[in-house]
């Protein structure tokens, strides 16, 4: 029988920078390979799956042993489009990590272990990919799992906004993450915008950029 295997693009342990789990120690598994060209991508360096080092899922699992933590983040690139990601989840689940998985929401999240918090990343306009998004993963969402909207602009505020009214997001979860790019958007700016419309979302700063900042990888 074939070794079930995944290209890896790096492994490492760090502070959670995002979601509602921000602050908590993380072992991070970041699969090579995307389907989407975002145009504020900061891990383009995912995409390379030639560069990908192959690890099989029992030296993965023990990797995450290995790290002392509980929690672990799958993110790529998308994971979603490596099959063997769907064991993965579930033998980091059977050895009781607690799992997060962050996706770009192009593809289906349907066959996901259902204990797996997913992370759906909804794309704005300025990505350059808002077409692409599956809009039936919305109705596969639990209350525990997360959707963020990473905004650079009013015209971006205003898209998160309308998609979750379109699909009444907030009766889903209440954990929906507004995670400004900081370059293009002020987050005092966005926080009045958000105070002023009342909106419950969550404002993001990725804290492993403040941390770390102009660090790129392992972080």
């Amino acid at each position: 029988m074939k070794t079930e295997t995944l290209q890896i693009t790096e492994l490492f342990t760090s502070i959670q920078g995002e979601s509602t789990y921000i602050g908590h120690p993380c072992f991070f598994i970041r699969l090579a390979e995307c389907n989407l060209n975002c145009s504020y991508c900061d891990t383009k360096y995912s995409f390379d799956k030639d560069s990908a080092e192959e690890l099989t899922i029992n030296k993965i699992v023990e990797l995450a042993k290995i790290s002392g933590v509980k929690l672990v983040e799958i993110t790529g690139g998308e994971p979603l489009l490596q099959k063997n990601v769907l064991k993965l989840c579930t033998e980091l689940i059977n050895n009781k990590f607690k799992v997060l998985m962050e996706t770009n929401g192009s593809l289906s999240i349907s066959k996901i272990h259902p204990k797996v918090i997913k992370i759906l990343d909804c794309k704005c306009p300025s990505s350059n990919e808002s077409d692409k998004m599956l809009s039936s993963n919305y109705g596969i969402l639990t209350s525990n799992d997360e959707i963020k909207f990473v905004l650079t602009d009013l015209k971006d505020y205003n898209y998160a906004k309308q998609v979750i009214n379109n699909y009444n997001l907030f009766k889903i979860t209440d954990k929906i993450l507004f995670s400004p790019i900081t370059t293009n958007l002020n987050p005092q700016l966005l926080a009045e915008w958000m105070i002023k419309d009342k909106i419950p979302a969550i404002l993001q700063l990725q804290l492993h950029k403040i941390i770390w900042p102009g660090v790129d990888k392992g972080v």
